[in-house]
Formats: C-alpha cells, sequence, structure tokens
C-alpha cells in the first residue's frame, strides 16, 4: 500500500504544472478516490488538496528565489490567475510575499511538515529557509 502511495506522490510531483485528476491519482493508488483522500490525510497530516497546492507554492517560491523567470511568469506556470493571486497566497502561507523572501521557506514545512518525504525534491528543502 505504501508502495503505491509514493508512486501516487512520483505522479503529484511529475504533474505540479498540470491539472491533477483525483481519478488518475486512485488508480495509481489502486484504491478508490475516497479511500485515497482519507489515506492521504491521514498520512500527510492534510488533505491531498492542501498537500498539491502547497507543493505548487514551494516549487513557484524556488523559482522566485532563483530569479530565473519573472513573477508572472512563475504564477501562470503554476497555476495562478495573476502575479498578485500568487503573492496573496504565497503571504498567507509563507508570511510575506514572494518577493520579500531571502531563502525559500517551503510552505509544507511552515504548518505541519513534509508528509511521506516530500523534502529535498528539484533541491528544495521542505524545512524553513534561513
Amino acid at each position: 500500500m505504501l508502495e503505491s502511495l509514493n508512486e501516487t506522490l512520483g505522479y503529484i510531483e511529475e504533474h505540479l504544472r498540470e491539472s491533477i485528476d483525483v481519478a488518475e491519482l486512485a488508480r495509481i493508488a489502486l484504491t478508490s478516490e475516497y479511500h485515497l483522500r482519507r489515506m492521504f490525510s491521514a498520512l500527510a497530516g492534510m488533505p491531498l488538496s492542501e498537500y498539491v497546492r502547497r507543493r505548487r507554492l514551494t516549487m513557484a517560491g524556488a523559482e522566485v528565489v532563483s530569479g530565473e523567470r519573472t513573477l508572472l511568469d512563475i504564477a501562470v506556470r503554476y497555476g495562478y490567475g495573476s502575479g498578485e493571486a500568487f503573492a496573496r497566497r504565497s503571504a498567507r502561507c509563507m508570511g510575506s510575499g514572494p518577493g520579500k523572501r531571502g531563502a525559500t521557506v517551503s510552505c509544507c514545512a511552515r504548518s505541519r511538515g513534509c508528509p511521506s518525504g516530500s523534502s529535498s525534491r528539484e533541491g528544495v528543502s521542505c524545512s524553513t529557509g534561513s
């Protein structure tokens, strides 16, 4: 069971910039959508939708810090309708807007910690930056 949930996490990580279909996740996890959501919440300490939202925000924050793209490009790339929407969500989650941080602070690390080994994916540490 844990192996199929790890495969589900892998799928999420590979498709963060796309719309994620919960039915497809359930198929990968070999369970129903209902049971996937319940198991994920129990193991990760947060709902599946919140995990996806926070991972997207964490990855977007890493791109902001790298400075390779504009804030608007990053916001659109991760599914936010505007740079302002991205900045508001970032401020709510991380305590400051995306342009005001000196280091990447993982959104999942700010609340309950990283679920199921999601730390250090693609160079983004799942702990508060210094």
